[in-house]
């Protein structure tokens, strides 16, 4: 859902140059229509947006993939394909995911693009993934806390990589290094990003430092930040916002953990105590907790809602009630984050919920779960300098000790207050960046190969590659 919905403000981007945009959906197979309202609630706020579903296709139980959304578009090839050859498509934006259909474009000589949509730290990485991989033996995991270094980046322990990186024995390493060669074979990157809040990581992409030996840097474009510019499907009075009305301004703390992340039972009461324990007003989503049966291919499933009774501790809601709020597996978080109430916000460390939280002007504490994420919690915290980490996120659980302490540190302290001016002064440039001339703006407005792809309205772009 999170690459989803900015592919979609991408597209709103383009839509407001003059350009038609159709954006292409795959869904799983165990899709369980998830997207239909939101895809349908976009619709209706946007007549000019098209999405066009392919056919659904099958992935064979015996292949267990360890990262069935590449196998999904990489087996959905066929159907885009056709559909591609049957309209007049100049340009192809494909996502992280779906750089199979990399060489759909190429047989049909559409330039494409590459959408990342993770900040320029992230990219830097896997650009560089091929000089890692050369550089050493060992796998990410044999490496544990010993630091990787990337240039123009904060180096990290190796422990903190993505999970289907860990190992170079397993198919997903050799898939992910696929990814990061197609990056450069691309048109270019669009980065879902803004050149003042990583500078040293834009200027060495460009620079080429990152990019393999032989191999040529694409031209990099920081389009961003890109966030929702609607909740879809929100009522007016909805519960978090209402509540939030009530509530006195940068008073509270918003703990909000993506679409996919989950606690255990005991994780999620080590929160509630520290919560309680810290004094602070909360808004708390909690969603239930993973199950034993979760696999790759079920993440994607909705769970079903929390039961409070059996999961937060016995009396808690009782003694917390009116300074805090938990509210069962959503809330919408763009809009929770703009509201003045908000002061603090304990996030998973996806892109576009730090992006959310920059554009919002509010404090973040890292509390990073899977996919990159850990990754951006070292950037935030000591590259951008945007936010704390709780200490134990990387172990079996963090105490409640930890949560009331940092929760009071980033409401209450001094250090406190610094982090806040300089999350102010972030979304102060990420606003300039978007202004009519700034940095995002004019990158669309005439940025090189891409401005002229954007300003053409024939189908030159199909033979001319310059």
């Amino acid at each position: 859902m999170g690459h989803l919905v900015s592919m979609i403000e991408l597209g709103k981007l383009f839509m407001a140059r003059g350009l038609v945009v159709t954006i292409v959906v795959i869904d799983p197979p165990n899709n369980t229509s998830a997207t239909g309202p939101f895809l349908a609630g976009v619709s209706a706020a946007n007549p000019s947006i098209s999405f066009h579903r392919l056919p659904q296709v099958k992935l064979e139980e015996a292949e267990h993939p360890e990262m069935p959304t590449l196998h999904l578009a990489s087996l959905s090839n066929r159907h885009l394909r056709d559909y591609l050859a049957a309209t007049s498509t100049a340009i192809l934006v494909v996502d992280f995911f779906c750089s199979a259909a990399m060489d759909v474009g190429t047989e049909l000589g559409i330039p494409t693009y590459f959408f990342c949509t993770s900040g320029a730290q992230v990219l830097a990485f896997f650009m560089h993934l091929t000089v890692l991989h050369r550089e050493s033996t060992a796998s990410f995991r044999e490496m544990g806390e010993q630091l990787v270094h990337v240039p123009g980046i904060t180096s990290f322990p190796a422990s903190h990589s993505i999970e289907p990186l860990m190992d170079r024995d397993r198919p997903a390493y050799k898939e992910l290094m696929d990814v990061s060669a197609k990056l450069f074979q691309s048109q270019g990157i669009i980065v879902n990003t803004f050149r003042s809040l990583e500078p040293r990581a834009v200027d060495t992409i460009v620079a080429g430092l990152c990019t393999p030996p032989g191999l040529s840097t694409p031209p990099v474009y920081c389009i961003g930040p890109l966030i929702k510019s609607e909740e879809v499907g929100v009522k007016r009075g909805d519960e978090s916002l209402a509540w939030l009305d009530t509530q006195p301004k940068a008073s509270v703390v918003f703990l909000c953990f993506g679409s996919l992340g989950r606690f255990s039972a005991k994780q999620t009461r080590e929160v509630a105590a520290g919560l309680e324990a810290s004094g602070q007003r909360f808004l708390w989503v909690v969603r239930s907790p993973p199950s034993e049966q979760d696999s790759a291919k079920t993440k994607f499933e909705k769970p079903a809602e929390p039961d409070f009774d059996t999961l937060l501790p016995k009396g808690f809601l009782d003694r917390t009630k009116g300074r805090g709020l938990v509210v069962k597996s959503w809330a919408p978080q763009r809009d929770v984050l703009a509201h003045d109430a908000v002061g603090c916000f304990v996030t998973h460390c996806g892109w576009n919920s730090v992006l959310e939280s920059v554009m919002a002007g509010v404090p973040m504490l890292a509390w990073p779960l899977y996919a990159e994420q850990k990754m951006n919690a070292v950037f935030l915290e000591q590259e951008m300098r945007l936010a704390v980490a709780m200490e134990g996120y990387d172990k079996e659980l963090v105490e409640a000790d930890e949560v009331a302490a940092k929760v009071r540190w980033v409401m209450d302290s001094e250090d406190g207050r610094v982090l806040r001016e300089r999350t102010l002064a972030a979304m102060r440039q990420a606003k300039d960046a978007l202004r009519e001339g700034g940095e995002s703006e004019a990158t669309l407005a005439g940025g090189g190969c891409l401005g002229s792809c954007l300003r053409c309205t024939e189908m030159c772009t199909r033979t001319c590659k310059s």
